[in-house]
């Protein structure tokens, strides 16, 4: 029997300065035991300030990189960041019916700070080409709110957003609510096999962060890769970013990376 850790991929952009991206997810991929490879979608000029460029990557350079790694690797789960235009979403969707894993979507459009990291009508992509073949979504928020084409401002609202975006043909949901409406502190939503979980913070963690979403799809597609089932992924990983969050440190001028090299309470 091989020793060897799971594949995990990772289908996303480039952060240079590490907090987000593909850089991101390989290093929460790695702390959590997996073994990390990477399809880079586009490439950013960016610092811990902002984005200040985006050059998006040709989708036939997506496909070769995709089919060229999957012809060689088996990956045991996969997750997305930043696909950049709607050509690479059909890309990505065409692929991932060929796929006998499991995909993590994590929906990203806009960054914390500075440029869009996408063209194009990526939104109504995604929900044509991405999101009918995952395992599971991510959204936050504002992303919900696209995606489900109403707002989502209390947990009431995650949960019918929620609801509309299961109907798209994705396994689970995962909003992030942070600070909706009726909930006490930083609350998200499960919706998985028709059932609502609130997940609430065992801890807010105040501060201007990068990269959280990818930290946390990145933990959770390993954590599937290792066997775990949504919900339990979903605990495990969420638990260890708000550890990763509150021992975060400043490495620029801006907003603090997640502390990807943050230990693991439970081993996945």
């Amino acid at each position: 029997m091989s020793d060897a850790p799971p594949v995990v991929l990772t289908v996303a952009g480039s952060d240079p300065s590490g907090g987000a991206g593909v850089q991101a997810d390989l290093k929460t991929i790695h702390q959590h035991g997996g073994y990390g490879t990477a399809v880079p979608t586009l490439i950013t000029v960016q610092n811990t300030c902002g984005v200040e460029e985006v050059e998006l990557l040709s989708p036939d350079l997506v496909r070769a990189q995709l089919a060229t790694l999957l012809a060689d690797l088996e990956p045991a789960a996969a997750k997305t960041g930043a696909l950049g235009s709607p050509a690479v979403a059909h890309v990505l969707g065409s692929l991932m019916d060929e796929t006998g894993f499991p995909w993590v979507v994590d929906p990203v459009w806009l960054p914390t700070r500075g440029r869009p990291l996408s063209r194009g009508d990526v939104v109504q992509a995604y929900k044509d080409a991405v999101i009918p073949r995952a395992a599971l979504v991510t959204p936050n928020a504002q992303e919900a709110a696209l995606l489900a084409e109403m707002p989502v401002r209390s947990l009431e609202d995650a949960r019918e957003a929620a609801e509309r975006i299961a109907a798209l043909g994705a396994n689970a949901v995962l909003v992030k609510g942070g600070h909706l409406e009726g909930s006490a502190r930083g609350t998200d939503l499960l919706l998985h096999e028709g059932t609502a979980m609130e997940l609430v913070a065992v801890d807010v963690v105040p501060g201007h962060f990068h990269g959280t979403g990818c930290a946390l799809s990145a933990a959770i597609a390993t954590r599937m890769a290792f066997g775990q089932d949504i919900p339990a992924a979903v605990k495990g990983a969420k638990g260890w970013l708000t550890g990763a969050l509150t021992h975060a440190f400043a490495v620029g001028r801006g907003a603090k990376p997640v502390n990807h090299s943050w230990p693991l309470e439970d081993k996945p």
